[in-house]
Formats: C-alpha cells, structure tokens, sequence
C-alpha cells in the first residue's frame, strides 16, 4: 500500500481533540528500528529533534523520557519547586497541577505557602505578595483559554518569582516560552509528534537535596539510565524538519474557525490559544468525527484545530465542514 493511501486510510476519522491529531505521513517515514544505546543513527536522530526542540522551547537544557505530559509536570515539580507558590487558576488542568503538589507536599515539602489566583487577577492590584514561584497552564485546553505568557511572565516580575508552565496546550504554537525558568509538554500536541514522549525544559538548576525515586530524578533521564522514548523521537524527526509547514494547517484551521464561529465566541482574540477554540454552539453527534470531550464541564462546545496536520500547508481547513451545529 502507497503510503499516501495508508495515511488516508489511517485519518479515516476527523479528529477535533488537542491531541493527538491527525496523523502524518512525516510521522510514519520518521519510523525505524532503534535502540538507544550503541546506535549511532538514533543517536543522530535524538540530538536533531531535541535541538530543534530546545530551539522551539527556548531552553538551553531538555529531558525527555517516556510518558504523559502529565508526568512530565509531577518530575518538574519535584525537580525544580519550593518555597511560596502561586498558581494561576484557569481550570481543570490547572487544578490537577494544585493537585499533584498537595500530594506530594506530605514526603516532600514542596511549598511553605500556596496561593491560588484567579487568572483575571493577574491583570489587577490585589495581589501584593512575594512568591518563588508562579505555576500555569498559558493554554488550558479545558475551557480552550489562552493566559498569554507575556501576561504571565510580568505578574511573576511583579511577584519577584519565577515562571513554571505546563506548556502541553502551548508548545509550538504560542511565543514567550523563553520567559519561563522551567516548562514541561508532551509529544503530541503543537510539536506534533505520535503519543509516548514527555519533556522538561529549563534554563535553570535542579534542586539537590529532596531525596527522590530512582525514576522521578531528573538525572537519571538525563543520564539515560531507562528505556527512552525512542519510536516517539523517531515519529518528530521528519516533523521537526518540517515544523513550520505541519504547523501552518493548524494556523489555517483555527482562522477558518474563527470566522465561522466570529458571531459565538466566548474570548477575545487575545485569549484565543491557537490550538483549540471555545463556542457557545452545541456540536451534533457524527459516527466519522471524534469530538473533544472536556474533563470539565462546558455549556458550549470546545473544537481543537490539530486534524489536518498530515495536509500541512496545503490543508484548507475543509476538515472543519464535517462539523454540524445548533
């Protein structure tokens, strides 16, 4: 089978999730069997994506393990916070950032203090503290809001802290990551990638003295002590050398969008995430479509703009004209 027939035949369902998306041809040919220890063409394959990586995440240091962006946030955190902390409240996966320090905060003491803000505040008076740190989600998926990390990065100046994201909703598509000390993602959002691969970027030291798990030490990742991500790597090599084309259908999806919802959206454009889009129309049910499905509840409808990655810049955003509303 023709490769272009594979990826036809493979995308035969739209997809409106933020991730992953369609999956491209890129993805496929990226493919090879690989080890990552004693081959030398992985090697060359690994030091090409996470370099253009660091490029894209404007960080000069980048781990990569196998797992979630999820994981990726609990070894950040462990790895990297303490002291006074606030945290950018914007919704459910902001939440689950406040979640996962509380938890560990029994055997670790994460913080000696945690405020949670509303992200509306950021923008006023009312916060008058110092904190270490300022955690957020820039891009929460949950409502499709976009907290620009401009905005984010001054509130921390102001706050005398440093910038945390988790960057999963944001990575390759929004600009200022190089404003934050420490951010975490996943592999198969805006870079695009097949499911598999965590990552932490950051431009600062780990901590030294927390006593953690063989796995949730930052060194032994970087250290390749276990089984990376190898075939993950492998899905963003042809990706990563084509980025800014397979990024463009995103950029063409979400303008296509925009127009078509202009009478029901709920943001302004300056918090609109390019990933995804919040409406207040209602979807109906199609067999050949996968629609996102919030972890929170929302009245409207939430579409996110990844489906037609395998056109890259020859998508027109026709993947869009499937979706029926009321």
């Amino acid at each position: 089978m023709q490769i272009n027939n594979f990826i036809k035949k493979i995308n035969v369902k739209s997809t409106f999730c933020p991730g992953p998306g369609g999956i491209s041809e890129l993805n496929i040919l990226g493919l090879k069997n690989t080890f990552g220890r004693n081959d030398k063409e992985y090697k060359e394959i690994e030091r090409f994506v996470l370099n253009k990586l660091k490029k894209i995440s404007q960080k000069k240091n980048l781990v990569t393990f196998q797992g979630s962006g999820t994981l990726a946030i609990e070894l950040m955190v462990l790895n990297f916070l303490k002291g006074k902390i606030a945290v950018i409240s914007t919704g459910y996966y902001s939440d689950r950032v406040i979640d996962i320090i509380k938890r560990f905060q029994k055997n670790y003491k994460i913080y000696s203090t945690i405020k949670i803000i509303p992200w509306t505040e950021i923008y006023s008076n009312k916060i008058k503290s110092k904190f270490d740190w300022v955690i957020a989600c820039p891009t929460e998926t949950s409502k499709a809001l976009l907290v620009p990390i401009k905005d984010l990065s001054d509130f921390s100046k102001k706050c005398s802290a440093k910038l945390m994201l988790d960057a999963t909703g944001s990575i390759g598509l929004e600009k200022n990551h190089k404003l934050a000390s420490v951010i975490s993602f996943s592999s198969c959002k805006g870079i695009f990638g097949l499911t598999g691969a965590a990552f932490i970027g950051y431009n600062i030291k780990t901590l030294k003295k927390r006593k953690l798990s063989f796995y949730q030490d930052i060194n032994t990742h970087l250290e390749k002590k276990v089984t990376g991500p190898y075939s993950t790597i492998c899905s963003l090599y042809l990706i990563m050398k084509n980025f800014e084309k397979v990024k463009k259908s995103v950029i063409i999806n979400k303008k296509k969008f925009m127009i078509m919802m202009k009478n029901s959206l709920i943001y302004k454009s300056r918090n609109q995430p390019q990933l995804c889009t919040y409406t207040t129309k209602k979807i109906k049910k199609n067999k050949k479509v996968i629609l996102y499905l919030p972890r929170s509840k929302s009245s409207g409808s939430i579409v996110s703009h990844l489906g037609e990655i395998h056109l890259a810049d020859k998508s027109e955003g026709k993947i869009l004209d499937k979706l029926k509303f009321y």
